[in-house]
This record gives structure tokens, sequence and C-alpha cells, in this order.
């Protein structure tokens, strides 16, 4: 959605962007992979320890939320880091997180 226009209705092309960006947040995993990159970009590397899941999975889920214009990627010879770049996305999950633990 345009920040400049928020008092009008979003457009039909706004409500599947906006329906995307819920589905790519809707799946634990990618929870958890957002929440152990949130202060800082990781390797996938890292990413498969810290989730305790496999690379192949850890992967798909990456891909997923980098479509989604979550996170980026960047990549450094053989290793591939990957960072927040919809920090809204953070707060978001933040916000929910203090609803549901109330």
């Amino acid at each position: 959605m345009s920040s400049n226009n928020l008092s009008s209705p979003p457009t039909p092309e706004e409500m599947d962007r906006m329906a995307a960006r819920f589905r790519a947040l809707g799946e634990p995993m990618r929870l958890r992979i957002l929440q152990v990159i949130c202060k800082e970009s990781r390797s996938v590397n890292d990413i498969v320890a810290a989730t305790g899941s496999t690379q192949a999975n850890i992967s798909k889920h990456l891909a997923l939320l980098t479509t989604a214009g979550i996170l980026e990627r960047e990549k450094d010879g053989q290793r591939v880091f990957y960072g927040v770049k919809d920090k809204l996305a953070v707060k978001l999950c933040e916000l929910v997180r203090a609803q549901v633990t109330e």
C-alpha cells in the first residue's frame, strides 16, 4: 500500500500484495527464521543450525520470504547471507506476539 494514500481503500493489486505478505508470515518456521535474523544477517548454515531444520527446508522458506520482499540476500563468495529487508514485518510479529501473550 502506498503510504501517501492510506485514507483511500486499497486497490485489488494492493490487497493481493498484502495477502501475499501475510501468507509469507503465516508459517511457524518462517517466523523462526525471521527471529533468528532480525538483529543481523546470517548465513544459511547459521540459520540451519539455529532452527534445527534441514538446509533444503530452510532454503525453501528463505526463497519464499525473499520473493515476498521480507528478506534480502547477499552472496559472499560461496556463502549466502540473509537479512531483514522489511523491518515492519519484524515489528508486526512483535505486535502480534504481545497480543497473544496477554
